[in-house]
């Protein structure tokens, strides 16, 4: 009994620290030996019971992991044409509660955080912000099903779900209910070496339930002989009115960034979306800390940059005019224009065969696009349990325009196809996606960009008690006549994970990388568990050929944890070895880390862009 006490005192502890989760919909028919085990020894007294309700939640018993991809087409087109007589917006709670199953009411705990430490958003806010529907309205099927989505995509929530209820007395009416389930607001981030070198953040994206979120920051260290004190502040007003317009500004004051912009922006929310667009205007300087790729061993120069800007841009979709077939209902015809300029006031030396990114322009882009867009409900992809909306579609777009710069004019050409879908015969999800670009001038191709890119997902495969997924990512990119301080570098994210070396440097590139994620069936303290196992291979060229390159290798494994209520990011603990990464200590590289939560990409079309080189 007192092992059960000591365990229940640290239990309280941590739990006023963290948040429980919610039960989710996921499930397996049997639970793990070991945690029944646990629990039927546990469940003889009231007292330990309670700790094992708190410390251990059976994540996948609230259905069948076929539930959510069972709703794969649109749930709504049994109502089409009914008239919505009445909206009722029901707000779960942010702990304990779930869409799938709004007959679980959480523990007490969860009831208690949720009612005393949480706001959940205005109704009024969602009913004038977040609806694409009124009362009195026709229900449209595809309307409700974007809606829906639309709902679930925003950081602010956790989970949603609509249902259609026809009435009883008024056969051609139906009532719509909107079930919405907060993410936890207030999110705290900090370190703490000595008072003379610390760092502390508080974010909290649903203010007094408003929707505004506001993210401020401060580090102080007291030994930097560049600057002592850093901070930053973003303030944030998404969906304004009816609008669906987004509105940013930013002031960052820190070491190697100084920057104050304000942003407006709509983008393609959906397919039924006519218009979309953005406008925003700032001041940045940036210190750089970058390598000269002809001469990558000499050490790093630190050059800064300042400059003002401006960037505006407006589109516009366009029906198909074939009714009845399936290009009318998701595929949609997009055309853009955009005109950015960008003034230095202090950069490197340039001239009109160097250092081009530095160079002061003027640029107006327009743009040809074909866009045919839906979605798939699935789980456990990069989620741990909430639904995940998966992109199916194609995507193609055509981009010219004319760049006015200090050394003259040059032309501009880029190509984008991107495609993604279930593949058949339940072997998993495949997208893929080609890029193009280049600026002409006098006949030549200047700073210009091929790059390709394959992703591939398998279904979720039963392990024993729980699930696992593999992903593998493929990626090319060629740069052609990019300067010397424009490169690519394939450490972390751009390659080999879990390691970072300046010397991985090169205008082209060649990476592999595969992972195996095995989701566990149980959470801790409302944190899910996913471990992992890891391979990444790449090639980079430097200044030869790309053939010539090592063949640099990273492999590791790991676990992550993650809080669906809450938008913290996803904790990440790993364990690397990398046989031959040049300027690396040691081959081997423990790390532990705050990872956003990814997603997939979307085949919607927004701003004509200049393809990057990364």
């Amino acid at each position: 009994m007192y092992r059960y006490l000591i365990l229940f005192l640290f239990v309280t502890t941590i739990a006023t620290a963290q948040n429980p989760d919610s039960l989710k919909r996921v499930t397996h028919e049997k639970d793990s030996i070991r945690y029944t085990n646990l629990k039927m020894r546990m469940s003889k007294t009231k007292f330990s019971k309670a700790v094992y309700r708190l410390l251990f939640r059976d994540v996948y018993n609230q259905g069948k992991v076929s539930e959510v991809k069972e709703i794969e087409k649109n749930p709504f087109t049994p109502y089409e044409g009914m008239v919505i007589r009445n909206i009722v917006i029901h707000q779960l709670n942010m702990l304990g509660e779930s869409v799938y199953d709004t007959t679980r009411k959480g523990n007490r705990l969860e009831r208690f955080l949720s009612k005393n430490f949480h706001t959940n958003t205005r109704e009024g806010i969602i009913r004038k912000s977040f609806l694409l529907f009124s009362e009195g309205d026709d229900i449209r099927a595809q309307v409700l099903k974007d809606n829906e989505r639309l709902l679930r995509s925003n950081k602010l929530i956790t989970d949603a779900r609509i249902l259609v209820i026809p009435r009883q007395d008024v056969t051609w009416m139906a009532d719509v209910v909107v079930l919405i389930q907060d993410a936890w607001s207030l999110n705290f981030s900090g370190g703490f070496s000595s008072f003379n070198k610390f760092h502390i953040g508080l974010n909290n994206i649903n203010a007094n339930g408003t929707t505004h979120s506001q993210l401020t920051a401060i580090r102080w260290d007291g030994r930097d002989t560049l600057q002592k004190f850093q901070f930053r502040t973003i303030y944030t007003v998404p969906y304004i009115g009816k609008t669906f317009i987004t509105g940013q500004a930013s002031f960052i004051y820190e070491r190697d960034l100084k920057e104050q912009s304000i942003r407006f922006f709509r983008p393609f929310l959906t397919t039924e979306t006519k218009y979309a667009g953005a406008a925003e205007a700032g001041s940045l300087r940036q210190r750089h800390y970058k390598r000269n790729i002809l001469d990558a061993k000499q050490p790093i120069p630190l050059f800064e940059t300042k400059y003002n800007y401006y960037d505006m841009w407006l589109g516009r979709s366009f029906k198909f005019p074939f009714k009845n077939t399936i290009l009318s209902e998701n595929s949609r015809l997009v055309t853009a224009v955009r005109y950015n300029n960008y003034k230095y006031l202090d950069r490197p030396p340039v001239s009109a065969d160097s250092n081009k990114i530095y160079w002061n322009r003027s640029a107006l882009l327009f743009s040809l696009g074909y866009s045919n867009r839906n979605y798939k409900r699935d789980v456990l992809i990069y989620g741990f349990g909430r639904t995940e909306d998966v992109p199916v579609g194609n995507l193609f777009s055509l981009t010219i325009g004319k760049e006015k710069t200090e050394y003259g004019q040059r032309g501009y050409a880029g190509l984008q196809y991107a495609t993604g879908n279930y593949l058949p015969h339940n072997l998993g999800y495949m997208y893929l996606l080609f890029n193009t670009g280049s600026y002409y001038q006098s006949g030549e191709a200047r700073q210009g960009v091929i790059s390709g890119q394959m992703n591939y997902i398998s279904n979720l495969i039963p392990f024993r008690y729980s699930f696992f997924r593999q992903f593998l990512t493929l990626r090319y990119t060629h740069g052609i006549d990019r300067d010397a301080y424009d490169y690519l570098n394939i450490s972390r994210d751009q390659g080999i994970r879990g390691i970072y070396s300046d010397q991985l440097i090169g205008t082209k590139r060649f990476t592999i990388g595969t992972e195996t994620v095995f989701f566990s069936d149980k959470s801790l303290l409302g944190f899910r568990i996913a471990y992992f196992v890891f391979a990444d291979l790449g090639l980079v060229n430097g200044v030869g050929r790309l053939r010539d390159s090592p063949l640099y290798q990273g492999y590791g494994l790991g676990l992550r944890l993650r809080n669906e209520n809450l938008t913290f990011n996803t904790f990440q603990i790993h364990f690397g070895y990398y046989p031959n990464i040049p300027g690396n200590s040691s081959t081997m590289r423990f790390g532990a880390a705050g990872n956003v939560p990814l997603r997939l990409r979307d085949f919607d079309i927004s701003a004509p862009s200049i393809v990057p080189l990364q």
